[in-house]
């Protein structure tokens, strides 16, 4: 159930992707993370009202927090800053091949969990495809070599690792709900961006032009793309290894292919061959990432 969970995490994120980019340069990174935030922490918030939650004690609920402001509110911060300086497909490129690798490592000094030797050959297989096909759909515009963006790429895979293995030692007890943890790590996050929106003075509101609509998109595009795909996420930390995870999230890039495809744009040979390889790696991940104890 976990695998089925982060690669419907996956889905959700491409999705989402078209939609976001829907909304033009309506939001600022820092504005659009704070608004997805927000409207998830308030669909969640009803959600909680129906469902009860359970297993949250005051040792859960730090550390849930602490989770959400480091892999939501740090992380996605130095993502956007590393796509302002390096572009999109190199911020994907440094950002999701070393998130999964830091996440392993990170699993196996802290919490003790260690993946097969089939699942680190999944592992690599998944990666590489991902890694050709954004390099594959790289854009022909170049963008200027900056050092500080390929930082910042880092710094967004080590709090998404840090997040990620957080959150997995915590639901891997089976004892606190998916929707309470998706909701504190969501609440975490904006303890970040809130105060960090005031330093840097940014506008809370989006600019919108003139007759355009753009709140149904992104009401859309949020609640798939952030509640929906957080939720899938603490259900997949609940029930696979944090490494396995964060892997097959990062099959957003290719899935993303199967969603351009279906608004009518064609895929190179290329990318639709490392795609068909990629799944050859997941199968992989499906076939041994069944066991969840240490």
């Amino acid at each position: 159930m976990g695998v089925f969970a982060a690669l419907g995490t996956a889905l959700c994120w491409a999705i989402a992707a078209r939609l976001f980019s829907g909304t033009g340069n309506a939001f600022s990174p820092l504005t659009m993370n704070f608004w997805k935030g927000l409207i998830s922490i308030a669909i969640l918030a009803v959600v909680l009202v129906f469902v009860q939650p359970t297993g949250l004690t005051t040792h859960t609920i730090l550390w849930l927090l602490l989770s959400g402001l480091i892999g939501i509110g740090i992380g996605d911060t130095c993502f956007f800053k590393a796509l302002q300086s390096i572009g999109d497909s190199q911020a994907v490129l440094v950002a999701e091949t070393l998130a999964p690798l830091f996440t392993a490592l990170f699993a196996m000094a802290f919490i003790g969990e260690w993946i097969t030797w089939q699942q680190w050959i999944g592992v690599a297989v998944v990666l590489l495809s991902v890694d050709m096909v954004i390099k594959a759909r790289k854009r022909s515009t170049t963008h200027v070599f900056a050092t500080s963006g390929y930082l910042y790429g880092v710094g967004a895979a080590l709090c998404q690792a840090v997040g990620a293995v957080v959150s997995r030692d915590i639901l891997s007890s089976g004892e606190v709900d998916a929707a309470s943890a998706a909701f504190l790590r969501l609440i975490g996050g904006m303890f970040f961006v809130v105060p960090f929106i005031a330093f840097t003075k940014t506008k809370y509101m989006p600019t919108i032009a003139h007759g355009k609509r753009i709140w149904p998109a992104f009401f859309m595009a949020t609640l798939l793309g952030t509640t929906a795909a957080i939720y899938l996420q603490m259900f997949a930390f609940a029930y696979a290894k944090a490494a396995v995870v964060q892997t097959l999230i990062a099959t957003s890039a290719l899935m993303s292919l199967g969603v351009a495809w279906a608004f009518g744009e064609k895929a190179t040979k290329a990318t639709v061959a490392w795609s068909a390889i990629a799944l050859i790696g997941v199968a992989i991940l499906v076939s041994f990432g069944a066991p969840t104890t240490n």
